[in-house]
């Protein structure tokens, strides 16, 4: 008789060690929770569960402290890491310590069985192969979300970051694909090396060999000094080629032979260069598309789509503007030395619904305009740029469930925030929506406005002025 998986819980919010006991007993998981770290270790030098949950945020000794004391006393524990700081750095540092998997808040109860059952045999499987911890990890908040495609971002970086492995980056044009690039070099053994950017669409065609392989003292007209190319200049850190589809034919040979050999010959020289480059590529186009139409070399698009990384387009992952808006508003208030904006409810429902075909880039380029050119700290709608007030958008807010779900995004965001009074915040500005939309339908006759919201004309005059809506 097979005996029963065995999970050991660590949170010091109850009601979290509660929900989770609850569905693993019922996936027939045998349990034991624990309010503190300190509690857990005593545990085990008496038992051993198969998999531990932990939070990451704990008072006391939290979920990095002692995720990393398991790794030095019992490496072969797999660890699921919990947290409600849904970014990059909480994710790889997870990933550094050796976690099994990284878990961010809220979560759905069936995806923490099934890691948990993961988990399990995992640990009665895997071999003695603990992981070192990478100290003094450097915090990326420009890469931030919550949603779960960003997540599945985060979960690559993490597992990659320890690798010399070379990796493919997709996404649309302002996705953040070289912040992405930057993160896998900062938290790779090679982080103390060079990291070298070059986009290839950037770069005249008659340049680029030059540009890439470097050129000897008269190489060419005009070459009086020797040149090192990137590829030299990036010796023993990352080469970032980005734009890699627009990159000619006969470079993509060299390329080859590059990334097969490890070394190359700069324009006019005789004697090849060793390197030992990590390589991280990025495209916007479909390179599969590309081989087939001739226009992108076969074999080296197998040599470089060893690991890819989607970088999510914005409007896939709309639950995340707020939390970017806000973010970039701060950051471009610290930038320009000035107070820092606000949205008012109704301008980030509105932009929270955009599809912002630029992107990250558009939105944080659109915050930095607001931020200087915005009349007071609390940002209207009538303070939004033409361009993003004519913006045509994949769900109108006429459809019943729109309005709905972006207020819903908006109280998510507040509650995440810890903000407090949020019904004092949002009921009088959903009042103040209602009646200046009613106010403006029946042309500032209040008695049809009253009879359209259901209101009595007297409270309708007393909800205008306490509201401070002017006509």
């Amino acid at each position: 008789m097979t005996r029963s998986d065995r999970v050991w819980i660590v949170d010091d919010d109850k009601s979290i060690r509660w929900v989770v006991e609850k569905a693993l007993q019922k996936a027939g998981i045998i349990t034991r929770s624990f309010a503190a770290g300190k509690d857990l270790l005593t545990a085990l030098q008496n038992d051993l569960p198969d998999a531990l949950i932990t939070d990451i945020r704990m008072p006391g000794m939290d979920g990095l402290e002692l995720l990393d004391k398991i790794q030095v006393s019992n490496p072969n524990l797999p660890v699921i890491v919990m947290t409600a700081h849904s970014d990059l750095e909480s994710a790889v540092s997870a990933f550094h310590g050796g976690a099994f998997e990284y878990l961010p808040k809220p979560f759905d109860i069936k995806e923490v069985v099934n890691l948990a059952q993961r988990a399990c045999i995992h640990g009665r499987q895997q071999e003695d192969t603990s992981l070192a911890v990478l100290a003094n990890s450097e915090p990326t908040p420009e890469i931030i979300g919550e949603a779960p495609a960003m997540q599945e971002v985060f979960r690559a970086i993490g597992r990659l970051a320890r690798s010399h492995i070379t990796v493919l980056i997709n996404g649309e044009s302002g996705t953040g694909k070289e912040l992405v690039a930057k993160a896998l070099h900062r938290h790779s053994p090679r982080r103390n090396s060079p990291f070298i950017a070059l986009n290839m669409a950037a770069i005249p065609k008659d340049l680029m060999e030059s540009e890439l392989f470097g050129h000897e003292k008269g190489a060419f007209t005009g070459a009086q000094l020797r040149r090192a190319g990137r590829f030299e200049q990036a010796n023993g850190g990352t080469l970032f080629l980005d734009e890699i589809g627009d990159m000619p034919a006969e470079l993509q040979t060299r390329l080859l032979r590059v990334l097969a050999d490890g070394e190359f010959y700069p324009v006019g020289a005789h004697l090849a260069i060793k390197v030992d480059v990590r390589i991280i590529a990025a495209t916007h186009q479909n390179l599969e598309i590309l081989v087939e139409q001739g226009r992108f070399r076969e074999d080296l698009f197998h040599r470089l789509n060893v690991i890819r990384i989607h970088i999510p387009a914005l409007h896939e992952r709309k639950e995340d503007i707020p939390l970017l808006l806000h973010h970039f508003l701060q950051q471009a208030a610290t930038e320009l030395s000035v107070e820092s904006k606000i949205l008012s409810a109704e301008a980030e429902a509105y932009l929270s619904q955009l599809d912002w075909p630029g992107n990250v880039r558009q939105l944080e380029n659109s915050c930095r305009w607001l931020t200087v050119m915005a009349s007071s700290r609390e940002i209207q709608l009538h303070d939004l740029p033409p361009e993003l007030l004519n913006c045509t958008t994949t769900k109108e807010l006429s459809g019943s469930d729109d309005w709905q779900s972006l207020l819903r995004n908006f109280i998510d965001h507040q509650l995440q925030a810890k903000e407090e009074s949020i019904a004092k915040q949002v009921i009088p500005n959903v009042e103040a929506i209602l009646i200046k939309a009613a106010l403006n339908f029946t042309h500032g006759r209040r008695h049809e406005a009253a009879i359209l919201l259901g209101y009595g004309r007297n409270t309708l005059t007393r909800k205008i002025m306490e509201l401070g809506i002017k006509e």
